[in-house]
């Protein structure tokens, strides 16, 4: 069994949606944020190469090809962004702050962090990209020497849960405004957040949707001064 999926080059291709297919079917049949359809495909993926033993290198070589989808995928959440173009211009000083505070309270939040559980500046480096998109993510560690795999890791978890406790904590906190939502959503937990931005609204989308951008570009200077600092 373990040759027989291995030696296909569409393995990790079929592996990936089918369990990513898997989580968008029980989300929809349960409605519960724990049904994240990514945790749930990365929970299934990690599972299934663990009981065939299949090494990650296998894996990889087959589902590498979606991972080429991330930048035309995140490009394209600049059209929401235009059909709400006139919000953006009414509300850029207010967005543009909120952005700012978001990438500060991540970036201190990091550093905080690093002192309590006294990490090193390798580590420490590594973890300062976690909110933002891969894309941009993974140029900033390599550049400040950090981790990349651990960096990507990072990124993708708090995607999850952003995506999983986002709707939560805007109501724990009586966040009403679409504005405030999506910009809140977009700056914490990049692409994989805004996914549940867009399921609140097109406005939300759309604040979240610039926030990934605005909050990438900030977060390389914010991590080049920040590191440093330890």
């Amino acid at each position: 069994m373990r040759e027989l999926l291995t030696d296909s080059v569409y393995f990790g291709v079929m592996i990936s949606l089918s369990t990513y297919g898997l989580g968008v079917l029980l989300k929809k049949r349960f409605r519960l944020a724990i049904f994240n359809p990514l945790l749930i495909a990365v929970a299934a993926t990690i599972v299934l190469l663990l009981t065939f033993h299949i090494d990650y290198e296998s894996y990889y070589e087959g589902a590498k090809y979606i991972s080429y989808l991330l930048t035309p995928a995140t490009v394209c959440l600049a059209i929401p962004l235009y059909e709400q173009l006139s919000l953006l211009k009414s509300n850029y000083r207010a967005i543009l702050l909120g952005i700012l505070s978001g990438v500060l309270t991540s970036a201190v939040s990091v550093l905080a962090f690093t002192l309590l559980f006294h990490f090193d500046h390798n580590m420490y480096v590594t973890m300062l990209p976690k909110s933002i998109t891969m894309a941009i993510g993974m140029g900033i560690t390599e550049e400040l020497n950090g981790y990349v795999t651990i960096t990507v890791a990072m990124i993708i978890i708090t995607g999850i849960f952003g995506n999983m406790i986002s709707e939560w904590l805007l109501r724990c906190f009586r966040i009403t405004d679409p504005v405030a939502k999506g910009i809140a959503i977009g700056t914490s937990s990049h692409a994989m957040g805004t996914a549940k931005a867009m399921e609140m609204g097109e406005i939300e989308g759309a604040m979240s949707s610039l926030a990934i951008a605005v909050a990438g570009l900030l977060t390389v200077f914010a991590a080049i001064i920040f590191s440093w600092i330890w």
